[in-house]
């Protein structure tokens, strides 16, 4: 094994996953004591702070379903996607990266759920009246995660699946 990922072993793979999921729940803590809810703070003409939660998943889809059905889908994505890092090539860094983003971020979600009944998310782009669904940090692990996989899987990063 002579092209083996940094992110395709353990320790680094947790070291990275912890580390993200500390920056994710200090900046949702921070959000939640100092932005006001639900009145945005421009940053730039097509960014603002904007606090809101989510009881939902993504883009706030399934708000009425219950908690516990979430966080049973959120755990089997876990599991799903530690089962592909798993059985991925230790070759393909660029999926295990991605791999630990999602983990990462799926983790940071459900801390917010079991913490405060819902995910706080504070990141809103937008332009005039349209604005894309507001997210946070751990949506953006896993969007980052999902597109290095994909790339992944078209350009491929090392070895490939025998």
């Amino acid at each position: 094994m002579d092209n083996v990922s940094l992110f395709s072993r353990a320790r680094p793979a947790i070291a990275l996953i912890i580390a993200l999921l500390i920056l994710d729940q200090l900046t949702k803590i921070a959000v939640d004591h100092y932005l006001p809810l639900q009145e945005p703070v421009h940053l730039l003409p097509v960014l603002a702070l904007y606090r809101t939660y989510n009881t939902g998943v993504a883009f706030s889809m399934f708000d009425e379903t219950p908690g516990y059905l979430i966080v049973g889908l959120r755990l089997a994505i876990v599991a799903f996607v530690t089962w592909l890092w798993v059985r991925t090539p230790a070759a393909r860094w660029m999926a295990h990266l991605g791999f630990v983003l999602v983990i990462a971020g799926a983790f940071g979600n459900l801390i917010d759920r079991f913490l405060y009944g819902h995910v706080i998310d504070f990141v809103l782009f937008h332009v005039g009246t349209w604005s894309f669904a507001v997210f946070n940090l751990a949506d953006s692990f896993i969007t980052v995660g999902a597109v290095l996989i994909g790339f992944d899987e078209i350009f491929g990063s090392g070895e490939k699946s025998k």
